[in-house]
């Protein structure tokens, strides 16, 4: 564990060593996630288009994952709509195809702030979590299924979130915070920044304008 992270404050941080191998992990989860959407899209008849959409996805996504309104003391932040993009691509293309995508992006947020306490923790807070937003591909056929597959989305990695906190961050909770609702803290605050965000980028795509450039998107995309 000491060549690839340290301890400080009860937290693991990557050493360099750490940091290269999670950048090989990082494009190694790509390589395999792209090979299986290109597998996949052999199995529907799909353009191989799928996989360069995918591609771009993820990258908006952690680029806008940069781009921060508001950050929470312990982690979890407020982005420029960061999730959206992932989202879009379970719309777009369907569940299997969003959670893959989802997938390849929880190794990049991984790999952008890791905090290891166990595996189990970095499941939780990485993989299961960001790999979540593709359950918006359940409402790939739905109407306004863009907006009910991102609320979805959002709050199934919210639910692993909570999750993590009840299972390893209750010990980061404020004194000041009341006593009687320790219950409801890892709660409150996943669900203080996953709401603003999620509430922000529903208001986005409910515009006229957003919604149509989404559909054309999303037909080219497709086509």
């Amino acid at each position: 564990m000491s060549m690839f992270f340290y301890l400080e404050d009860g937290y693991y941080y990557p050493t360099t060593a750490g940091s290269i191998l999670m950048y090989v992990l990082a494009i190694a989860a790509v390589i395999v996630a792209g090979i299986a959407i290109s597998k996949s899209t052999k199995k529907t008849n799909m353009s191989v288009k799928q996989l360069v959409f995918c591609a771009v996805a993820i990258a908006l996504a952690y680029l806008t994952s940069y781009i921060r309104l508001w950050n929470m003391p312990y982690g979890g932040s407020v982005t420029l709509c960061s999730m959206m993009f992932i989202c879009m691509i379970g719309y777009f293309y369907g569940l299997r195809a969003g959670l893959m995508t989802g997938f390849a992006y929880s190794i990049l947020q991984f790999m952008q702030e890791p905090y290891v306490l166990n595996f189990v923790q970095v499941c939780c807070d990485y993989f299961l979590a960001f790999t979540a937003l593709g359950l918006s591909g359940l409402f790939a056929n739905r109407k306004n299924g863009m907006i009910k597959g991102y609320i979805v989305g959002v709050i199934g990695r919210g639910v692993f979130a909570v999750i993590a906190g009840y299972a390893f961050w209750s010990s980061s909770m404020p004194e000041e915070f009341p006593q009687a609702f320790a219950w409801a803290y890892p709660i409150w605050y996943n669900g203080v920044y996953l709401l603003v965000e999620g509430v922000l980028t529903v208001i986005i795509l409910s515009l006229p304008p957003v919604k149509k450039a989404i559909n054309q998107i999303k037909i080219t995309a497709q086509g």
